[in-house]
């Protein structure tokens, strides 16, 4: 980066006082080139020094305000390369949220037009800032089979990219490009950044990018380290009874293809209330604002800090900050008509992380697999041959050795 230097005389009432200066200038070309390289968080009040060192990786930092900044603008650029996305195309995507903001702010850059399918339970504020960059919003009121829009939203989806000229469905939550977007970027930069030092990693799961990648990169290559995910009380990603839940943005009523359970160590699931309290605290005791789904990974973390070497770190993946979720999470109105905490203290959570047990620990042995899906919900050709290409690529690197396949 160029520097420059500068002097300068700083004149107060009785004083003056000679100083120089050095400015960094760093110039992006677009704010798409900001995406990545978030900060690791590390606790002041929540976490004991005789604890392991539970650090967050806080991906606020991103322009578009979450996690999904990443997978959206490697599946967008990976389909620019192989031109499945022509200049002045169209991205119609099903998101609840964060997905979306980052699609439409991508869009915004790029100069595509973007259509994001929600449904009743995105936020208002989501909705707001998905409209400010520029997008299409369609409202799915259907519910599918299981109580949820999942199936009805993604289904309409795979319509409209098949009727609209020039459209591009990048198709979270059944391209396996949206894993590899995370094995190849967000693991690599964690892994960096603990210099050895990482004994868990925790995130929350949903369309399995995230958890997928990060998982595959760390059982290939730091094998040692305990990989966690983290979803709602009533979600079935990993098994079990499916019911109506509250937390935003984790659960599916199925395994997502972008998430092999073998990799998982631990799988929990955390409930509404706790998950809601959580975040709340730790906007009140750290000063660090984050989503409910966060406050199910914080939580976690706080119970795994007791039970593994004090000298190690864990990983907490806090997806994206609050401020999306003012209307809820931060209305006390809203709360208490919940049943939600808005004043749980520093030891009510703690106590609250130690009475965890984990759903699984054993999380292949949870599937939910529903392969019928990819025909039933008309799954695009452009996620099926990404797949398939994807697919000869990872074995064609186990043939490899770690090592060398790291460094290409």
């Amino acid at each position: 980066m160029p520097t420059r230097a500068c002097c300068c005389k700083a004149q107060t009432g009785w004083k003056a006082y000679n100083f120089t200066f050095k400015e960094e200038i760093s110039i992006h070309a677009t704010i798409l080139q900001t995406i990545g390289q978030t900060p690791l968080i590390s606790l002041s009040h929540m976490n004991r020094p005789d604890e392991a060192q539970v650090l967050f990786k806080y991906e606020r930092y991103n322009p578009g305000g979450s996690i999904k900044d990443r997978a959206a603008l490697y599946l967008v650029e990976t389909a620019e390369r192989k031109g499945w996305l022509k200049p002045g195309g169209t991205l119609i995507e099903s998101s609840s949220g964060n997905f979306g903001i980052s699609l439409a702010m991508i869009g915004a850059a790029k100069g595509y037009r973007v259509i994001i399918l929600v449904d009743p339970k995105t936020t208002p504020a989501n909705l707001a800032l998905m409209k400010g960059f520029g997008a299409e919003v369609i409202v799915v009121t259907e519910q599918d089979d299981s109580g949820s829009y999942h199936k009805t939203r993604i289904a309409l989806a795979n319509r409209l990219a098949s009727e609209i000229p020039d459209a591009y469905r990048p198709d979270q939550c059944f391209n396996r490009l949206n894993q590899e977007a995370h094995y190849q970027g967000t693991a690599r930069e964690i892994f960096e950044q603990c210099s050895g030092q990482l004994g868990a990693f925790i995130t929350a799961v949903s369309t399995g990018g995230q958890l997928g990648g990060i998982s595959r990169f760390f059982k290939t290559y730091a094998p040692q380290v305990r990989i966690v995910g983290v979803d709602a009380i009533g979600s079935t990603i990993f098994g079990g009874e499916a019911n109506a839940y509250r937390t935003p943005g984790v659960g599916l009523s199925w395994t997502p293809v972008n998430l092999t359970l073998s990799n998982l160590d631990y799988a929990y699931k955390v409930s509404d209330a706790a998950a809601f309290a959580t975040a709340r605290a730790f906007a009140r005791h750290e000063g660090i604002l984050m989503g409910p789904s966060s406050g199910a990974c914080a939580l976690v973390a706080l119970k795994l800090a007791r039970q593994i070497d004090p000298e190690q770190q864990i990983v907490c993946m806090v997806s994206d900050g609050g401020d999306r979720y003012i209307h809820t999470l931060f209305d006390d109105e809203w709360m208490h008509g919940q049943g939600f905490s808005t004043t749980a203290g520093i030891a009510e959570i703690r106590n609250l992380a130690y009475e965890l047990e984990p759903w699984s620990e054993s999380p292949s042995e949870c599937a939910n697999e529903k392969i019928s899906l990819i025909e039933s919900l008309n799954v695009p050709q452009t996620t099926l041959l990404a797949n398939a290409e994807l697919h000869i690529k990872q074995m064609q690197q186990e043939k490899k050795a770690p090592v060398s396949a790291f460094l290409d």
